[in-house]
């Protein structure tokens, strides 16, 4: 019965995290709970896995990544690989991309470069954006700290073998497949959108405006107000009272209290202001002008979830949602009341004190790139790439545990104040934290129950028909769609006890597996949901879904069949 149980609750997360749109960690410390509800395991368990010494090297390395992203280099660098030729351009950034990317936080390398790269004067944004975020993926792979999904992986085998994954263990594999995937980008490039269609789209705001009492539009029709020719603004909904009336039609009287709900560019919403009694928050705070600032909303802000109105944006950010966009989807209703999610753009007007509000960078990429700048100096540039240096070397030569180097450069960091305690508290990926340990301890359950042997020996048949080469390509093709469905850091925690127990049920070295789970958690090339660059980008370059299958699926074929052909080559089974 204790089988069962925790066989429902693995296929009930794997289920909720496909379908649903609960956040993943709700959904895999719920998971966890429950398996401590049905006794599998116990606090203690729970706690041990929570303080995983691979757990915790991840950890320390998402807050380093603090002071990392702000390094000058990668921007400074990129104002020169931008040429008239796209495919010159595309190899001197993809190339760039991938270098950092072995080493810095892949969205803060695509953050820091997506700004600047939409505004080169040579080509489309929507040319080079997505390139970018393939190739930041791309670079991941090549190191242990390269991207979290390595990181997660080499922490569940930590958990039952007491060693990771060496630092360059990846190298040997991912090189040549990132080298293949970058070709494959080269010769894809021509499917991606390059007219003004696809800029505009981004542009392509929901905003929202409210009838005044006094308002002179008050008892005339939408088309005697003049509403309906605004040339780029069009009135697409009306909410009186909290009935939604789409479309609007021409003969409509306005009343006092409407909100009329407008799509367009939004940075033309400055029309609406000759409308006498037409108001917004904005403009009632006196913040619409000249300082609209566009922001896209970063994977784990805090104010994901929440509707406008619930985050209370304008105490947080010192800014008010003039407009909201959001690909794929047609939103409607009252602007205040959607919920938001990853990846939204948002055109704020922003006050004084925007700019110096620290928490910026931990929910926006901010699209402005004058604004939230906080670039190092060249003496502190040169300390923090020096400490980093040293802490991955001293751990491939063994000297220290690349926690412990991590942890002083840490302490480096903060000495050197590239940032404050109340900042990095703020930064802590306590999101991540609560995934991989409830992950570890889910996967201890299904041991404890028994559940995994007993599927084991349901499975041998079918596993003593395949050869090992066979297998391998099953567990890597599992971990691929996985990815593509849910999240990377979802698919590895859970593909990982999968893949290593296949491996050691049928008397092959598992290294082979362990090592197809971590790079087929991070090949995201079919979807924007999967990885979190392929999600920023989405709206910054105005790309639909299916862009993302034209471009992506032959770096998909190519990345992964060199993973496939080398990985039995480098880990014998």
């Amino acid at each position: 019965m204790e089988q069962v149980v925790i066989a429902l609750i693995v296929v009930a997360l794997i289920g909720s995290l496909i379908f649903s749109r609960w956040s993943p960690p709700l959904l895999f410390s719920g998971a966890m709970a429950a398996c401590v509800m049905v006794g599998s395991i116990d606090l203690s368990t729970v706690m041990a896995k929570a303080t995983n010494e691979g757990l915790v090297t991840l950890l320390l390395l998402l807050m380093v990544s603090l002071g990392l992203e702000r390094l000058p280099w990668l921007l400074s660098l990129s104002h020169y690989v931008v040429r008239r030729s796209l495919p010159k351009t595309l190899l001197g950034l993809s190339g760039m991309t991938m270098l950092f990317s072995a080493f810095v936080n892949n969205t803060a390398v695509v953050a820091t470069l997506a700004g600047t790269l939409r505004k080169n004067p040579y080509h489309a944004a929507s040319q080079i954006l997505l390139p970018i975020s393939y190739a930041a993926i791309l670079g991941g792979t090549l190191t242990l700290i390269g991207t979290s999904t390595n990181l997660i992986v080499s922490s569940f085998l930590e958990d039952l073998t007491g060693n990771g994954i060496a630092f360059f263990a990846f190298l040997p594999v991912a090189l040549p497949a990132a080298m293949a995937g970058l070709a494959a980008m080269l010769l894809m490039h021509r499917v991606l959108p390059a007219s003004d269609e696809a800029f505009a789209q981004t542009h392509d705001f929901l905003i929202e405006m409210v009838v005044a009492d006094d308002s002179r539009l008050v008892g005339n029709t939408v088309l005697e107000n003049g509403l309906r020719d605004l040339g780029e603004l069009f009135l697409v909904e009306l909410v009186r009272q909290g009935r939604l009336m789409t479309p609007v039609m021409p003969d409509e009287h306005l009343e006092a209290g409407d909100r009329l709900i407008f799509s367009g560019d939004v940075t033309k919403v400055g029309i609406l202001e000759r409308f006498h009694g037409l108001r917004s928050f904005a403009l009632d705070q006196g913040l619409l002008g000249t300082n609209l600032t566009e922001v896209v909303l970063l994977p784990g802000a805090p104010v994901i979830g929440l509707t406008i109105k619930q985050s209370e944006f304008r105490s947080r950010f010192d800014a008010a949602v003039v407009g909201l966009h959001r690909d794929g989807e047609r939103l409607s209703g009252k602007l205040g009341n959607i919920s938001l999610r990853a990846g939204d753009s948002l055109m704020l007007a922003v006050g004084a004190d925007f700019q110096k509000r620290s928490n910026l960078s931990r929910n926006f990429l901010v699209v402005d790139n004058s604004v939230a700048s906080h670039s190092l100096s060249t003496t502190k540039s040169v300390i923090t790439a020096v400490g980093m240096t040293a802490a991955v070397g001293c751990s491939i030569v063994g000297w220290v545990p690349l926690s412990t180097g991590l942890m002083f450069l840490l302490l480096l960091m903060l000495s050197l104040k590239l940032f404050s305690a109340a900042e990095l508290r703020r930064r802590f990926p306590f999101e991540m934290w609560l995934i991989v340990s409830s992950a570890l301890a889910i996967s201890q359950a299904v041991l404890n129950s028994g559940l995994m042997e007993t599927a084991m020996l349901g499975l041998s048949p079918l596993l003593a028909e395949l050869s090992p080469t066979m297998v391998l390509v099953l567990i890597y093709a599992v971990t691929l769609a996985m990815t593509e469905l849910m999240t990377n850091n979802a698919a590895a925690a859970l593909m990982f006890p999968i893949g290593y127990s296949i491996a050691v049920t049928t008397g092959l070295e598992p290294m082979a597996f362990v090592m197809a789970v971590a790079l087929g958690g991070s090949a995201s090339f079919l979807t924007p949901y999967g990885y979190a660059t392929n999600l920023m980008v989405q709206n910054l370059g105005g790309y639909s879904r299916q862009d993302y299958i034209r471009f992506g699926w032959l770096v998909s074929l190519a990345y992964s069949s060199v993973v496939l052909l080398l990985l039995p080559r480098v880990f014998p089974f």
